[in-house]
């Protein structure tokens, strides 16, 4: 396992990070610290939760084994993030002050600390001033509640205002932003990747196999059946079978992977994620696992090597359609020279 600083902190952490919203959900409390117990065997380092996993059930299920492992408890960055809905009243979600307080205390109470590492607002609020969220978060950050903060589900804008603004109000900067990105979805290269490269954000990229597409599970025009998120919802979330099979581009990326899987005789799955292992900002890419079976294949990412021929080649196979301005022709251009460093 290889180690990076979390984003513009001195704090190191996993570059593969245990993901836990299966956790009282597709995984029973017994499979859950069998996974956290792998997970820290081999040398991870960072568990990323937050209070609307199963309603809480995923931060109780990581306090308990945090109580009985104090030894690799200690070894654990721990993130957690709030600001969807926890209750009825309408004062029980948002990034307000109000609801913040409340939340943070009640996953510190779930996770049986008095302190997470790094916390963060789940998506952007638009009701609440952004001085407000900030605010509070600094002063968690002086009371020792939390160590560092970040964001989820951020625009470009969106992170850049916050970051110019803890910069303007002399408060604590966030650190890292949570955001969807994978080989099927890179959208946020437009706009995300270079917003967080210009403020030394590190990005923490959630569902970095598609929602198992890039795993190699998945067969053309043949429904997925079984114990496994398309298996059991073909028309699940963002990754829906329909839309994803239907499209050229996904049999592409596929494809590319399966044949450089092919000549380092490993998985998809650790091609698809050591591709994004090399991206420019990314710290650490969040697994997330039903099984102890699938954390170990996924943590073999770590030990995978491509070459630059093979990343273009991926990059290539998965480049975002975008045939409008600005992000068309010269916007493109201009894209890959923010994210290479140039101007």
């Amino acid at each position: 396992m290889e180690y990076r600083t979390l984003g513009n902190s001195g704090a190191i952490v996993s570059e593969l990070a245990l993901g836990t919203m299966t956790f009282g959900a597709e995984a029973d409390e017994t499979t859950s610290h069998a996974i956290l117990d792998t997970y820290v065997e081999h040398g991870g380092t960072f568990v990323d939760t937050a209070d609307v996993y199963s309603a809480g059930v995923s931060e109780t299920i990581i306090g308990r084994w945090l109580a009985q492992n104090p030894g690799k408890a200690g070894q654990v960055v721990l993130a957690s993030k709030g600001r969807f809905p926890m209750g009825e009243g309408p004062n029980d979600l948002g990034l307000s002050r109000r609801h913040l307080r409340r939340a943070l205390d009640a996953s510190l109470a779930r996770l049986g600390v008095d302190h997470i590492d790094l916390y963060q607002m789940h998506a952007w609020d638009a009701l609440t001033p952004i001085d407000e969220t900030l605010m509070f978060l600094d002063d968690a950050v002086t009371a020792g509640k939390i160590g560092y903060y970040g964001f989820s589900n951020y625009l470009g804008w969106q992170l850049t205002k916050a970051v110019h603004r803890t910069a303007a109000l002399h408060l604590a900067p966030p650190v890292t932003l949570q955001p969807q990105y994978s080989l099927l979805v890179r959208d946020i290269e437009h706009e995300v990747v270079p917003a967080a490269l210009d403020a030394h954000i590190g990005l923490l990229p959630w569902s970095p196999l598609g929602g198992g597409w890039l795993t190699g599970k998945y067969m053309r025009d043949v429904p997925p059946t079984g114990a496994s998120r398309l298996g059991e919802n073909p028309q699940r979330g963002m990754e829906a079978w329909d839309a994803r099979n239907g499209d050229e581009r996904t049999w592409n990326i596929i494809g590319a992977v399966e044949s450089i899987a092919g000549t380092y005789d490993a998985t998809a799955s650790q091609v698809a994620l050591a591709w994004l292992l090399a991206q420019p900002a990314v710290t650490s890419v969040i697994l997330g696992a039903r099984t102890v079976g699938q954390l170990v294949d996924n943590l073999g990412a770590s030990a995978l090597q491509l070459s630059g021929a093979e990343l273009t080649r991926l990059s290539d196979a998965s480049a975002p359609r975008v045939d409008d301005y600005p992000y068309g022709a010269a916007g493109v251009a201009q894209r890959d020279r923010n994210l290479s460093g140039g101007r």
